[in-house]
């Protein structure tokens, strides 16, 4: 009996040690920062929606894709946290972007860095201004994204910017002596851009020569409005529309043998990336755009390296801004101290507080980033010319 306690004794001593062993390791791994047991294993769920599918799927796809980098980087780097990113498809639908916000509530979302598009976004801001919870999008660019919600950010210029600034580009840079506009005047973004454009031109005594109008971005024929631009006698049109679209045309125009400079805005980003497009037809547009992939930066040379390997692709002005877009809100919480324990409601008032106060960023699609209590960001514009498949500096 006494070798049978003996030997009890004995296994019982040998687990004993193994545990303290085994906890001590335990312990130096969290003390050295490695494995899951540091001060990392904190997390901050932030949801995104977009166009994973359908026409304006290379927008909502960019936006996934550059927020992606930015996560992996950020999660690899042992700061105070990690971040879950949670894509949810809208198909460009406002409806389904409403749908796709509960899923992410239900899911336990903290942050949202979305909407992607702007009729969708301007749906899903009234949501998120009920529920306090923060919301910088990246690319949604209406005035009425942010109108009256003070816990809704933009990352990307606003509508009103963009076509006030397209108009002086045009007027200081004399691009044309006769300007037409072709837009989609039922569409959020494309005529809140139209409309701050063509007040600025008149501002400048300038009247366009021809307004063509569509109102779906699956019209396929735009013979109507080219010709009417062409019989103008317009040797500039300007497209504030998405890259679809203007696909279209630029095809359409070139068949029909009417070559004038065709002016974009941010939403003509993408039309590089698309698949079937040929893209000589977009050699001589001129586009403005915080982003230009082929820069020589430094961060834009190592953020387009690490999505092309990705990827297989080159990202576009979307994936540049959700990669900011990531980074401002990480940036902003370690600055404010914030940690992933808040309420969703807690952290959009200590999100609302840092961005609107002594907050900078600067990224790949602008430098001394800051935020108004509009929720507008101040950030200079980029205009490059499309040639021989890329874009180049001016």
């Amino acid at each position: 009996m006494k070798r049978k306690n003996f030997a009890k004794t004995l296994v019982a001593l040998t687990m004993a040690a193994m545990m303290t062993l085994t906890m001590a390791a335990c312990g130096d791994k969290k003390a050295d920062g490695g494995g899951e047991e540091n001060n990392t294993t904190a997390v901050l769920k932030m949801g995104t929606i977009g166009p994973l599918t359908g026409p304006a799927a290379v927008y909502g796809n960019a936006v996934k894709n550059g927020a992606t980098v930015a996560v992996e980087e950020i999660n690899a780097s042992g700061g105070p946290f990690k971040i879950e990113l949670n894509a949810q498809d809208d198909e460009h639908d406002a409806e389904k972007a409403v749908n796709a916000y509960n899923n992410l509530k239900d899911w336990g979302m903290q942050v949202l860095m979305g909407t992607t598009t702007t009729s969708p976004c301007i749906a899903v801001a009234s949501e998120t201004y009920a529920d306090r919870i923060f919301q910088l999008t990246p690319s949604a660019s209406s005035s009425d994204v942010t109108a009256g919600k003070d816990n809704v950010f933009q990352m990307c210029f606003t509508d009103p910017n963009l076509g006030k600034t397209a108009a002086d580009y045009m007027l200081e840079n004399k691009l044309g002596k006769k300007v037409a506009a072709i837009y989609n005047n039922a569409d959020a973004y494309s005529a809140g851009v139209f409309n701050a454009f063509k007040a600025e031109m008149k501002a400048k005594g300038v009247e366009l020569v021809y307004e063509g109008t569509f109102s779906s971005d699956d019209n396929a024929d735009f013979s109507v409005q080219l010709n009417g631009a062409k019989a103008a006698g317009a040797d500039l049109v300007f497209l504030p529309i998405y890259y679809t679209p203007a696909s279209l045309i630029l095809a359409q125009a070139d068949s029909m043998g009417y070559d004038p400079t065709f002016f974009g805005v941010d939403g003509l980003d993408g039309i590089l990336a698309m698949e079937g497009f040929d893209k000589s037809l977009a050699d001589g547009v001129m586009l403005m755009t915080p982003f230009n992939p082929w820069s020589d930066n430094e961060k834009v040379k190592n953020f387009v390296s690490k999505y092309e390997e990705a990827y297989k692709e080159t990202p576009n002005q979307f994936a540049a801004d959700a990669y900011d877009a990531v980074y401002a809100i990480y940036n902003a919480m370690v600055k404010a101290g914030a940690g992933t324990d808040k309420t969703p409601a807690e952290l959009c008032e200590t999100l609302v507080g840092t961005f609107t106060k002594e907050f900078t960023y600067s990224g790949l699609t602008g430098s001394d980033m800051t935020w108004g209590t509009n929720g507008e960001v101040s950030k200079a514009p980029v205009v490059c010319l499309i040639q021989d498949g890329q874009y180049k500096d001016l």
